[in-house]
Order: structure tokens, then C-alpha cells, then sequence
């Protein structure tokens, strides 16, 4: 089976969660032409793409995202917000297919060159069971058939009727992704198990439940950084769900602070993935638990 593991985006340029002096040297020390992207993918097969949610991705760029990473690494990319996020929920009319062509031409250079992992669609936690919901999932898996295809429901009338939820998504072979984060009574029950055996994709948030709903900034609700003894169990049910899938995609989106680089180093080593390339001095530093793991690249040859 393919085994890929990465982060939830590779480009944090700003806040107090910055990438910058962590993983990536700050801008004024880095050289000339350094690029983040291909750096990034020295180190990790596959990214999930972030900027897709929020705008339709653009042809030119997915291209360049291709020309900028070695073969065989991955893009799994999050379905455009006006599908999964429509101002009236389930209005199927708020989508044209003029919309749905947009998406698919921007995202064709990764499919045309293999490159292409997962197409997310992912529901906020206001999207909840009901027919006309079951509805329109329907109408979307079908319109994005032509992709391996993962959805993210986040309220927990999706598990109240586990079995049901899961057929649907099976039928479309889909994955039904399995989300570890701050459990509250409306939160969507999971155990790690895949639904489908073509994928299984897989996304860690972090546990601040202290402030997942109301963070003082966006960035951190993410704050949180997975120890050993938290990762364990998750890499255990990893383990046996490899057996039954031919493709699983696990991404870390406690993005914060480069947190979710330091756990994605830790889960490719406790899954018995080579973690070969050397990570920064300061990385290591930051994120003790990466000592013994990984090579440690110091600056001047970072640089």
C-alpha cells in the first residue's frame, strides 16, 4: 500500500506561529532563490493544500507546484469553500457549473502529471445528517468522481448512523475521513477504522479544547503539540488499518509553530517510514522528542 504522510499547508509566513526560524531560515538569512515549497518536499512525500479552500486554484500555479517538487510527491487538495461552505446550506443552486469547471481546470497539471493525492471536501460542523444533506454529498461525490475523493464531517449525527454514513461514502469509493481533535458532545465520533479499502485519509488537529471555539487568534486553535504517549495508540490503529487499504494519507494540522512538522517526523519514524533527510538545528531544538530521530542540519549548511 501507499503510505504518505505530511502537513495540512507548508507556508506560515506570519503570526506568532510562524514556520520562519523553525523549520524555514528566517527571510533575511535565507539565500537567494531558496524555495519553501521545495524544501518542504525533501522531507515529506505529500502536503494537503490549504489556498484551494479559500480561492479556486489557478492552473499556472498547480503547474509550478509540479515543476517545483520531485516526482512522486503528492498534492492532496481541499475542495473550494463554495462547495462545502454555501451561504445557504445545500443550496445546490449557489454552485454553477462554471464553478465546477474552474476547479477542475485549476487542479489539472497535478492530475495530468500523477500528481494528485486526495480532493478533500471539507463540511463545517453546521453541516448535520439529514436527507437533503445526504442529497447533496451525492450530488458532489458524483461530480468529482473522476478523483479519489475524501470528506470531512465534523458533527456527530454523521456517526449516529455510522453505518449508513459510511455506505454512502463507500458507494462513491470515498474516504470518510477519520479527524483526531477536542472531543465536545456534538463532535463527530471516530475510531480510525477506513470505510472504503481504495483510501483512507487521515487528519490530526491538535487537542486544545481550551481553545478550539473562541482562540484569541485563528491561528491558535492549532497550538498543540501531540506527545509520544498521545501518538501511540493513533499510530497502533495506523497500523492495522494499513493492511486494508491500498493508498492512506495522514496529515498534521496542528500547524502552529511548526508542530505539525516536528509530529509528522515522529509518525513517519514510529511507522517505519526512512526519515532521511536532515531537519534544522533550530527544529530540533524547539522539539526535543525529534533528538535520536532525525539528522539535525545546522544552519550554515541550512543556509
Amino acid at each position: 500500500m501507499d503510505l504518505r504522510i505530511g502537513t495540512s499547508g507548508w507556508h506560515y509566513p506570519g503570526g506568532r506561529g510562524t514556520w520562519n526560524g523553525l523549520f524555514y531560515p528566517v527571510p533575511e538569512d535565507r539565500p537567494k532563490g531558496f524555495d519553501e515549497l521545495a524544501f518542504y518536499a525533501e522531507r515529506f512525500n505529500t502536503v494537503e493544500v490549504n489556498s484551494t479552500f479559500y480561492g479556486q486554484p489557478r492552473a499556472t500555479v498547480s503547474l509550478a507546484w509540479v515543476r517545483r517538487t520531485p516526482p512522486g510527491f503528492e498534492f492532496s487538495v481541499k475542495l473550494f469553500q463554495k462547495f462545502t461552505h454555501p451561504a445557504t446550506a445545500l443550496d445546490r443552486s449557489a454552485v454553477t457549473p462554471g464553478d465546477v469547471d474552474a476547479f477542475k481546470v485549476g487542479i489539472e497539471p497535478l492530475a495530468a502529471a500523477g500528481r494528485m493525492g486526495a480532493l478533500l471536501a471539507q463540511f463545517p460542523a453546521r453541516f448535520h445528517d439529514a436527507p437533503e444533506s445526504r442529497g447533496y454529498l451525492d450530488w458532489l461525490l458524483r461530480t468529482f468522481a473522476a478523483y479519489p475523493l475524501a470528506v470531512e464531517l465534523r458533527h456527530r449525527s454523521w456517526s449516529d448512523d455510522a453505518g449508513v454514513t459510511a455506505a454512502l461514502l463507500a458507494s462513491h469509493e470515498a474516504a470518510w475521513v477519520q479527524i483526531d481533535e477536542p472531543k465536545f458532545p456534538s463532535s463527530v465520533r471516530q475510531d480510525l477504522s477506513p470505510n472504503s479499502s481504495r483510501l483512507m485519509y487521515v487528519r490530526l488537529h491538535g487537542r486544545n479544547a481550551a481553545g478550539w471555539w473562541a482562540p484569541a487568534q485563528a491561528e491558535d486553535r492549532y497550538n498543540y503539540l501531540y506527545p509520544e504517549s498521545e501518538l501511540t495508540p493513533l499510530v497502533l490503529r495506523l497500523r492495522a488499518a494499513r493492511a486494508k487499504v491500498r493508498a492512506l494519507y495522514l496529515y498534521l494540522n496542528n500547524h502552529f509553530a511548526a508542530q505539525a512538522v516536528a509530529n509528522a517526523t515522529m509518525v513517519r519514524e514510529m511507522l517505519d517510514e526512512p526519515v532521511t533527510a536532515p531537519m534544522p538545528g533550530e527544529l530540533v531544538a524547539a522539539y526535543p522528542m525529534l533528538e535520536g530521530r532525525v539528522a539535525t542540519l545546522p544552519r550554515a549548511r541550512l543556509l
